[in-house]
């Protein structure tokens, strides 16, 4: 891991990273340990008086001995999340750099995921089985989830799927007319999905690409969501429009997604350190 800087007194060392443009303050609480409350997650995701970020990730002290580090998702709302891939690239590209192997374990709320630090730079990530069952996503109620019952403004009839945290896609002829901004942070909170859902709209470029833009829960809009590429793979994939790999190309930047016929979704991308720094330990108790 690239070495953090000795902190001054009342100063917590953190690290700036980013895939795609999704960016985070990644902070190392496994030697001492880091709390982060939702006031904490407010305060340093706030792009005017904090470090300004999509999510804080904190690092901690694995519970399954399989794997190097325990990842802790927090979104600028105060909640936390139970998967993210392109933090999850991050983490993994710190890992082998720390321990010196391309291949990473890291357990999540969401379960234990895979990585491998290729040669070209990028990473790749086993994001687990794409789970469809209406139940696993869940949904407040039993239906079709190639088909979902739930329209609002020029969107209907998403695809759900779970890709560790609940996703709804919903297929138009250009993403770029949607309001995501409006439509995005009313269909998540709908009260078919009880734990809310990612919303992405996607657009079918080809069989082997996808253009798409995510609403991400509890963050807003932003330039990429590995989970979402994933979601808009398995879920284009199940309606026939694409092969089982495609190219996702979100506002960031593009991800290689493949939906393994084990169910398991691979995603691959690129990683960057933008810089470290130190802030005020104030910002933890939310000031």
């Amino acid at each position: 891991m690239p070495p953090y800087k000795r902190a001054a007194m009342g100063k917590i060392p953190f690290l700036k990273m980013h895939g795609l443009g999704n960016d985070f303050v990644v902070l190392d609480g496994r030697r001492a340990a880091v709390t982060v409350g939702a006031a904490a997650a407010r305060a340093l995701a706030d792009r005017r008086t904090g470090i300004g970020c999509d999510q804080v990730i904190v690092l901690e002290r694995p519970r399954h001995p399989g794997a190097q580090v325990l990842m802790r998702i927090h979104n600028p709302d105060g909640g936390e999340a139970e998967a993210c891939g392109n933090a999850t690239r991050c983490v993994a590209d710190l890992l082998r750099r720390e321990i010196g192997s391309p291949q990473v374990r890291i357990e999540t709320i969401a379960g234990l995921l895979e990585a491998k630090a290729l040669s070209d730079g990028r990473v790749s990530v086993d994001m687990g089985p794409a789970r469809t069952g209406w139940r696993e996503i869940p949904l407040a109620r039993a239906m079709d989830t190639e088909r979902v019952d739930l329209s609002f403004g020029p969107l209907s009839m998403p695809v759900c799927s779970n890709i560790g945290n609940p996703h709804a896609t919903f297929f138009v002829d250009d993403v770029e007319a949607i309001d995501l901004a409006t439509l995005g942070p009313v269909l998540e909170h709908d009260p078919l999905f009880p734990q809310r859902a990612n919303i992405g709209v996607a657009a079918v470029r080809d069989r082997r690409s996808i253009r798409l833009r995510v609403w991400e829960r509890g963050a807003g809009i932003t330039r990429a969501c590995g989970s979402g590429a994933c979601a808009a793979l398995v879920a284009a994939t199940r309606l026939g429009r694409t092969e089982r790999r495609a190219t996702v190309v979100l506002d960031g930047g593009s991800l290689d997604i493949a939906w393994r016929e084990d169910r398991h979704v691979v995603m691959t991308g690129p990683v960057a350190l933008s810089f470290q720094g130190e802030f005020d330990a104030s910002l933890l108790a939310g000031r």
